[in-house]
């Protein structure tokens, strides 16, 4: 049974960093890539980060250079490192695995599992 968990989320004030884990299982993780979203009350889910099963990483344009995806498939495990959080990033995060396995999706739809998210709050 394919799961997916987010952890990692918290209170934090502008500019500092938190790390989201997303731990895998029932799956083999290397086989597939896996995806970072957000959505924020009121707001549509957004595609924040992803990384191919080959390496391949992609980010949104709000968070290029202050967010990094990395993978250890040792541990069946994705991160998202977050750098100088704004309180614009404040949302629930979630990750999400497309069945169709490596390349990464461009949009939610075609990712067929999702965690159950992780509350991130960036405020002074």
């Amino acid at each position: 049974q394919v799961q997916l968990v987010e952890s990692g989320g918290g209170l934090v004030q502008p500019g500092e960093s938190l790390r989201l884990s997303c731990a895998a299982s029932g799956f083999t993780l290397d086989h597939y890539a896996i995806g970072w979203f957000r959505q924020a009350p009121g707001n549509d889910r957004e595609g924040v980060s992803c990384i191919s099963s080959s390496g391949t990483t992609y980010y949104a344009d709000s968070v290029k250079g202050r967010f990094t995806i990395s993978r250890d498939n040792d541990k069946n495990t994705v991160y998202l490192q977050m750098n100088s959080l704004k309180p614009e990033d404040t949302a629930v995060y979630y990750c999400a695995m497309p069945e169709s396995g490596k390349e990464c999706p461009a949009v939610a739809a075609e990712y067929d599992y999702w965690g159950q998210g992780t509350q991130v709050t960036v405020s002074s």
